[in-house]
């Protein structure tokens, strides 16, 4: 069936079946509204709007309710029953006065009502604001979202442009909104996921490296910090573009390195480890110091076996979920398999990831095959099914 204009395309599960309340005042980033309420339906969340007087200046409900195929509040006499089912609240954006509003107990709006009910039921509330830099540096502006914070709000503020604290991106918001609605989930953990590719000098200006963009370590840590986990990514070389709303990526780009990253990591209690980084099996052994002589003929490079990773944390990750990667090429299902059986049993993993280089890119074959500690394997058609599956045994535990 084809696409309608009011219909987006489904990116996510992070905001699933929930109920979103997206209230928006009258700073001029209201323009942003329509690509903000259509960001939140692409993760599944079923948005409902109110809008200040204010806001309806900047832009009209009619757009509003285009974009979220639901009736836009803008008045007391509306029906107000729906509250009592909001899950969240994100205000985008929030203007001073709504922040001076809310903690002196005003009333005036829907929406400063809504958020007196949230505080209520402790519902997870998102405010952004957005106005001139020089009212966001006063310090009145610092004193109203400190206690704002206090009672338990989240404010995200966008970096400063031409004079202006901003909104952030659409798509940063309903990320970072997506992880602080989730973080209340009961199996929420703390994970690192190792990404990117490796290389080894072989002098001050060459290096050997492996193929790899960072893409499916990316997009596992992006799916689970929506998800509300705790995510440190290990990154080495990479081309994929890092999603700017992680919080922490830490940058490893030798297998030695990499592995004193993971290393000082393992003295912290982590829950699970999602190895995706493509590590270099051979290394230089004695890389060459400034910059080798060209046009000297043949070169001969000595590599040696570098560390395994996966076993050298076995120790000191016991006891935390460890899902491990396996490509092969030029082999059988049923060969590619029994590997990552064999992988699973010495590294003592709970799960490992399979696949071949040929089907990576092949849109008719699986992505993967993830095969577990009973023995199944199963197929993971999409890069999707290959998230839900790491994110159901990390949440399972051990």
């Amino acid at each position: 069936m084809a696409m309608r204009d009011t219909d987006v395309e489904i990116r996510g599960d992070s905001l699933a079946g929930k109920k979103i309340l997206l209230g928006v005042s009258g700073g001029i980033a209201a323009v942003d509204t329509v690509r903000l309420a259509r960001e939140l339906r692409r993760h599944g969340a079923l948005v409902s709007v109110m809008m200040t007087h204010s806001a309806q200046k900047i832009i009209t409900p009619l757009a509003v309710e285009w974009a979220t195929q639901s009736e836009v509040i803008t008045k007391w006499e509306s029906d107000l029953s729906a509250l009592d089912e909001v899950d969240a609240i994100l205000i985008a954006p929030a203007t001073r006065d709504l922040l001076a509003s809310y903690l002196h107990g005003l009333q005036h709006g829907p929406i400063l009502m809504s958020l007196s009910a949230a505080r209520a039921r402790d519902c997870p509330v998102m405010m952004i604001p957005s106005m001139h830099a020089d009212l966001a540096d006063d310090p009145v502006t610092s004193e109203l979202v400190e206690q704002v914070e206090k009672l338990g709000i989240r404010v995200h503020w966008g970096q400063e442009t031409e004079g202006k604290r901003k909104t952030p991106p659409h798509d940063e918001v309903v990320a970072r909104f997506a992880n602080y609605v989730n973080q209340f989930k009961a199996e929420r953990k703390s994970i690192v996921v190792t990404l990117g590719a490796t290389k080894s000098a072989i002098d001050d200006i060459r290096f050997i490296q492996n193929t790899s963009s960072g893409a499916t370590g990316f997009q596992i840590a992006d799916y689970l910090y929506r998800h509300g986990h705790d995510v440190t990514c290990v990154a080495g070389v990479t081309s994929y573009p890092t999603p700017r709303w992680l919080p922490l990526t830490l940058r490893a780009h030798e297998p030695t390195s990499m592995l004193d990253e993971l290393n000082a990591l393992a003295n912290d209690k982590i829950d699970a480890w999602v190895h995706s980084a493509a590590v270099l099996d051979y290394v230089v052994n004695s890389p060459a110091e400034g910059k080798l002589a060209s046009q000297q003929g043949p070169l001969s490079v000595e590599l040696v076996e570098s560390a395994k990773h996966i076993l050298a944390l076995k120790e000191k990750c016991r006891g935390a979920v460890r899902i491990g990667f396996k490509l092969e090429t030029g082999i059988k299902q049923k060969e590619l398999v029994r590997r990552a059986m064999a992988q699973l049993e010495y590294a003592e993993m709970t799960a490992v990831v399979a696949n071949r280089l040929e089907d990576i890119h092949d849109q008719g074959k699986p992505r993967a095959y993830l095969v577990d500690r009973t023995g199944a394997d199963f197929t993971l058609q999409t890069m999707f099914d290959l998230c839900v599956a790491i994110a159901t045994i990390i949440e399972r535990g051990v």
